[in-house]
């Protein structure tokens, strides 16, 4: 069979490409353009779920990047085990039907413990005195020694948080040569983030964007010059689209007035307990899980919700994990986690991840 490399360019639309994109341009000189509707919800773990099983929330259950779960009454966003996707995965039915088929995952997510045969993905270290050590984890192991010998240290601050930047694209990008050049797979998966940050930074209608199109650009076309070389077909796709957005939505804050968060105080600040409060929701960008510990109040939940403004649509979970209600947002909303009152200061780790500010998303 042909040998196909997907590259997934994170946040890349049809109205980006124009004069800072040549590479893909030229690119598209050779190719179909296509849309097609994406999956529900349009976030990444839900969207490359999908992508690699052929299947929907319904069926995979990766609901979105994260949920509560109500058996550890714990909420849980960015798992990686490959475990947690239902339903047989695209390397493994192509290597069912055709003998020799090799795959090679890179910075996909649900990367570890994957049955792809070379898997790269981002993994901090947890020694047990407490620290984080930034790090990835390969399969098979020793190929972590091996690809950061050549490549160097993977820089992890740039690939989340307020240094996010192109230099983990870069470094992904060339994980991928050396792969190739390596192990010639027959279906290469290969993540590209950087879009996905500066769009959610400053907006997607931002002139700053404009850098950083030509950037992300310049790594595709190299890619694309050395899969063609080794005869590799190329596919280049994303995962979802960045709307432009001004209204946030503080469904937490919500659910607080009306006496179904339940605060507990750890060191002087507000904590959200889930476990113990009646109604909560679990915001993922312009999708909220809503978890109604109280199963006696989910008609009054959903009319609250219907009267929130900025609040679309309400629908019923689709998978065990999901809320027992799902909200959506309308075109230029977008959910927050917020449940402290807003007179007050937030939490220290409210700041440290909410480093975007969803400007644009």
């Amino acid at each position: 069979m042909n040998r196909i490399a997907v590259i997934n360019v994170v946040g890349l639309t049809q109205n980006l490409l124009g004069e800072h994109t040549p590479r893909i341009n030229a690119y598209l000189d050779g190719a179909d353009l296509c849309s097609f509707k994406p999956a529900f919800p349009a976030v990444t773990c839900t969207a490359q779920s999908s992508y690699v099983t052929g299947k929907n929330v319904s069926e995979h259950g990766v609901v979105a990047n994260g949920w509560y779960d109500r058996e550890d009454a714990e909420v849980k966003f960015w798992k990686q085990s490959n475990h947690i996707v239902q339903g047989e995965k695209v390397w493994d039915t192509l290597r069912r039907e055709n003998a020799g088929f090799t795959c090679a995952k890179l910075f996909w997510w649900y990367n570890m413990y994957s049955t792809a045969d070379w898997t790269i993905t981002p993994r901090p270290m947890y020694p047990a005195d407490g620290r984080k050590v930034f790090d990835i984890y390969t399969q098979p192991m020793g190929m972590r020694e091996e690809v950061k010998a050549k490549l160097g240290e993977f820089p992890f601050p740039a690939f989340w948080g307020p240094r996010a930047g192109i230099d983990s694209s870069k470094w992904i990008a060339d994980s991928a040569i050396w792969t190739e050049k390596r192990h010639s797979p027959t279906l290469s998966l290969v993540y590209l983030p950087h879009l996905d940050y500066c769009l959610q930074q400053y907006g997607p209608n931002d002139t700053r964007v404009d850098v950083e199109l030509i950037q992300i650009d310049d790594i595709v076309g190299g890619l694309i010059d050395v899969y063609n070389d080794s005869g590799v077909e190329v596919i280049i796709l994303s995962e979802y689209g960045i709307s432009q957005v001004d209204q946030p939505v503080h469904l937490n804050r919500v659910f607080r007035e009306m006496g179904w968060i339940t605060i507990k105080d750890e060191l002087g600040l507000e904590l959200l307990d889930c476990g113990a409060s009646k109604v909560f929701a679990i915001a993922d960008h312009q999708v909220a899980h809503i978890y109604v510990n109280d199963k006696s109040l989910i008609d009054e939940v959903n009319k609250v919700l219907l009267e929130t403004d900025g609040v679309e649509e309400v629908r019923i979970g689709e998978h065990g994990r999901a809320g027992d209600l799902v909200a959506i947002s309308e075109q230029n909303a977008w959910f927050t986690y917020y449940y402290w009152q807003e007179d007050k200061v937030a939490p220290d780790f409210a700041r440290c991840v909410d480093i975007h500010r969803k400007v644009g998303y």
